[in-house]
């Protein structure tokens, strides 16, 4: 099983990939698409992070990839409906690096709520600005989090010790954790929050949540923090509103348009304000959340060459199949579309070679149907093509 490992992932998921066998090949950045589609020949397993675009071409020219790992939360610069359709698994790190950016927030409400970026730029230039002018304490501080998920509690949890008032909302249901308020709406936290982050998935609904109506209903002298996703927040809007003064500061770690490696130039309409902190895209840049998730991720990976397990898949249906213990066995992967009558077929197929079915499992998603079935290992060289013959077929494997 050859493996490309682009965008830095970390040396744990070499050094597993190494073991399993077979080639392994590396880049330090991203890859245009063109590039993309020629080093994915003869390529079967594919490491990425966030700025990596997979898109339908790719997938369409890639035959022998048979899944991609996203070392990293999101999953929005793949595409996922293609990919299924293409008989190839997605696995992403949804929790791996979670309190990284949870102490980063937290670090960053500080920051901006003492005004303690702008004082260190001071001395940098040789100024002694000490000053308590609109620095605060965050103790007191009411800090409203949008999107409650992984993330967002990790950061309720963390800001409610410091003596922070927590607010939420999300748009599904979720249970407070310890004293945190859920509000009704968003324009309610906006206007009741010191402080807003943002912790919302990379959706396209989600696109300019935080936009000028709602910096408009936020408390003035607020601060806003975004770690999601860039275009969850209309930058425009946010540099005007803290050119004006309405806000008082900003923290902001993702962007609309992002470089693609470090030679290219980063520009953005915050450069230069007030109290704003900017970071590059680092919000799970830590040692231990990137061993964490090369860990995870390329776990998720080989056990699915290996057995065909698809739990945590987003694109997948999701089968957990222990192997089958007693007699020597082999492991049928069928992937075909979302049509009726496919198993029907299959089962058709094993009664015409004589296969002895020892477990069978048919998962389904709006796309594809995916079917796992040990069967003795001693069948007709027929099989193989019988099964990849079945209309519908998408891909075909045996482990």
């Amino acid at each position: 099983m050859n493996t490309l490992l682009l965008e830095n992932i970390h040396p744990r998921a070499h050094e597993a990939f190494q073991k399993a066998g077979g080639l392994l090949r590396t880049e330090h950045g991203s890859l245009a698409e063109n590039d993309l589609i020629d080093a994915l020949k003869g390529v079967a397993l594919l490491g990425i992070r966030s700025r990596t675009h997979i898109s339908r071409r790719v997938l369409a020219n890639a035959p022998d990839l048979l899944a991609i790992g996203a070392y990293c939360i999101g999953t929005n610069q793949i595409d996922l409906e293609a990919a299924a359709l293409n008989g190839v698994a997605v696995f992403n790190a949804p929790y791996s690096n979670t309190r990284s950016v949870a102490e980063l927030v937290i670090a960053e409400i500080v920051f901006l709520v003492r005004q303690v970026y702008p004082k260190i730029a001071s001395a940098h230039e040789g100024r002694w600005a000490k000053s308590t002018d609109r620095a605060r304490e965050v103790r007191g501080k009411k800090l409203g989090i949008i999107g409650f998920g992984n993330i967002g509690s990790q950061v309720s949890i963390l800001a409610e010790a410091m003596g922070m008032d927590v607010y939420y909302f999300d748009t599904a249901d979720k249970l407070s954790i310890g004293n945190a308020t859920r509000t009704n709406s968003l324009p309610d936290i906006l206007r009741l929050a010191d402080v807003v982050t943002v912790h919302v998935d990379g959706s396209p609904a989600n696109t300019n949540l935080i936009g000028a109506p709602e910096l408009a209903l936020m408390k003035p002298g607020a601060c806003l923090l975004n770690l999601s996703r860039g275009h969850v927040v209309d930058i425009d809007a946010l540099a005007a509103a803290i050119r004006s003064g309405r806000i008082a500061g900003a923290a902001v770690d993702v962007f609309p348009a992002e470089p693609h490696d470090a030679r290219e130039p980063f520009v953005t309409p915050l450069q230069g304000l007030p109290n704003v902190l900017l970071t590059p895209h680092i919000g799970g840049s830590t040692e231990e959340a990137q061993e964490n998730i090369a860990e995870f991720v390329t776990g998720k990976l080989l056990d699915y060459v290996a057995n065909g397990t698809t739990a945590t898949s987003v694109n997948f249906p999701r089968i957990i199949a222990p192997r089958t213990d007693g007699s020597p066995s082999r492991r049928l992967l069928h992937i075909h579309r979302n049509v009726p009558g496919v198993l029907s077929q299959i089962n058709g197929i094993f009664g015409k070679n004589n296969v002895n079915v020892l477990t069978q499992f048919l998962r389904t998603n709006e796309l594809i149907g995916y079917v796992l079935a040990d069967v003795d290992a001693h069948y007709q060289d027929a099989l193989f093509d019988d099964l990849v013959n079945v209309e519908h077929t998408i891909r075909v494997r045996i482990v």
